[in-house]
């Protein structure tokens, strides 16, 4: 799949971005280990964290300083997709559709398929790279 490369200055000074790319590459060697349930535990990650990295960028931050599973799909959706247009529709869902996979990877006896592991590996690096090669908002 080949996400991996030297991060940028500007990946660097992004934190959030910085633990995407290392939760993708992470992914991505779960996926050739044939590990599809931790495959699916770090696309979700990488999918949060791009996430937090965009709405940060925004100025979007919870009240409360936590980044939680409900606030950030919803801002990220709601608000970066469907208000704002700042990313485009194809990322809507990716969040809740990695969630509930890492969901049932971490919590239920079903295991994931290398089907269903390479499908969240492409939605990922969709996710990941359209954020981190977005110039967003200035901080």
């Amino acid at each position: 799949m080949g996400s991996a490369t030297i991060p940028t200055m500007q990946e660097i000074d992004r934190p959030y971005l910085m633990k995407a790319l290392e939760s993708l590459a992470g992914a991505e060697s779960e996926l050739s280990s044939a590990r599809y349930n931790n495959c699916a535990n770090r696309c979700y990650y990488a999918c949060f964290q791009a996430a937090i990295d965009a709405l940060d960028r925004e100025g979007i931050r919870p009240r409360d300083g936590i980044w939680n599973h409900r606030f950030v799909p919803s801002q990220f959706d709601g608000l970066l997709i469907n208000r704002r247009k700042r990313y485009g529709a194809e990322l809507r869902g990716i969040l809740e559709d990695t969630y509930v996979l890492r969901q049932r990877a971490d919590y239920s006896e079903r295991p994931i398929t290398f089907a269903e592991a390479r499908r969240m590996i492409r939605l990922t690096l969709t996710f990941v790279r359209t954020i981190r090669d977005d110039e967003g908002s200035a901080r």
